[in-house]
């Protein structure tokens, strides 16, 4: 994974889009931009340097993603090898897996309405509003 040019290191919203966190560029810097993401413990703009061993910490809904960084590329390729450039801390790992387990717990909404009003009901209700 590692390219000759990846030694001066990689621009961040390439490197999101290249290890498939963010399907689009724009969208990975969407993400940057609104603070979402943090390159060494620090906000990052969009276009600074990823090199390998730094940390990058990504917030996406409730789930928090901390991962060290094993490799740089420019271009997408299959999942397989997106996994490949970073690892997953363990501590990461466990908080997403406790927190879709609490996601999970929540009772889902339930109506307790029969839906949407008859006529009749409109009517009724149109009587009522004074129309």
């Amino acid at each position: 994974m590692t390219d000759p040019e990846s030694r001066e290191g990689v621009r961040l919203d390439r490197w999101l889009w290249a290890a498939r966190f963010y399907k689009t560029r724009s969208l990975a810097v969407e993400a940057i931009g609104g603070g979402k993401v943090q390159l060494n413990g620090h906000r990052a703009k969009r276009a600074k340097q990823v090199h390998i061993g730094d940390e990058l910490r990504m917030r996406k809904g409730p789930f928090e993603q901390l991962v060290i960084v094993r490799g740089v590329s420019e271009r997408r390729g299959p999942a397989k090898q997106a996994q490949q450039l970073y690892d997953e801390t363990a501590e990461s790992l466990q908080n997403r897996e406790r927190i879709a387990a609490q996601i999970r717990s929540i009772p889902t909404p339930t109506f307790k309405t029969k839906g949407r009003p008859t006529k009749k009901e409109r009517r009724d209700i149109e009587r009522g509003r004074g129309g």
